[in-house]
């Protein structure tokens, strides 16, 4: 029987990245996106060009309820979930903490914070063997600013991801026992969109000199460590925090 992943955020980016190599690793694939329905069902189209079988739920990660209702549906159109990538996530306006309303901030937790609770919540009551399940893996995406703190641009995004990282660790603890491994990959700069749709198009340009490779990362090496750490090659990690940052 096949096994069954959800990718939160997985129109685009390192999400849709992860969503392709999950169905080549022989997943079937749930994503779920906010609003670009063209680009998920583009993905979902790859995903069965691959012989999968795949869905996509419309869920903004801040919406509990519409958390909630992306499990039910794709315990309703493919079966339990086996794996859980917590993707979905923004970087916020761009701006020093002394400019930041709290509304900024709010924003900002609500979808890398409480989203990726939520949705691995979800996961946990349907993996894990103190409910009946049959175990399973979780991987949370973290960032490379989680350590380096994104001063007078991102300060708020940085801090999420270190809650990301916390919650991460605990997480793995309490489920250690129960079938479940979590891990968190902390991606440095990727070749995404996600540089221009916060207003800093000329990021790469100028970040780029300080990472020690010299060069940017692509949505597919992340993937690829996302996929290890879900693999069977992985089995005695977990609580694990992996670096794709070329060293930056």
């Amino acid at each position: 029987m096949s096994k069954i992943a959800i990718i939160t955020g997985g129109s685009r980016g390192i999400g849709r990245a992860v969503a392709l190599a999950a169905a080549a690793a022989g997943y079937d694939v749930a994503i779920s996106y906010r609003s670009e329905r063209g680009a998920a069902d583009e993905v979902v189209r790859r995903v069965r060009a691959q012989g999968r079988r795949g869905l996509a739920v419309a869920a903004d990660s801040a919406d509990e309820a519409a958390v909630i209702n992306l499990f039910a549906e794709v315990d309703r159109a493919l079966g339990p979930v086996d794996a859980l990538v917590n993707n979905a996530g923004i970087v916020g306006r761009t701006c020093r903490v002394d400019e930041m309303t709290a509304e900024d901030v709010g924003r900002v937790l609500a979808i890398n914070v409480t989203g990726c609770f939520t949705a691995a919540r979800e996961a946990v009551k349907r993996m894990s063997t103190r409910h009946g399940g049959r175990g399973g893996g979780i991987v949370n995406i973290s960032s490379a600013a989680s350590r380096l703190g994104s001063p007078g641009e991102f300060v708020h995004y940085a801090a999420s991801k270190g809650a990301v990282d916390t919650f991460t660790i605990g997480l793995a603890r309490e489920v250690a026992n129960e079938g479940i491994r979590v891990n968190a990959v902390r991606p440095g700069m990727i070749d995404t969109e996600i540089h221009a749709s916060s207003g800093s198009p000329e990021r790469i340009a100028r970040i780029i000199p300080t990472v020690p490779m010299k060069r940017i990362g692509t949505p597919d090496e992340v993937a690829q460590t996302v996929l290890w750490l879900l693999s069977d090659s992985a089995s005695y990690v977990t609580g694990a925090i992996i670096d794709v940052s070329g060293g930056r």
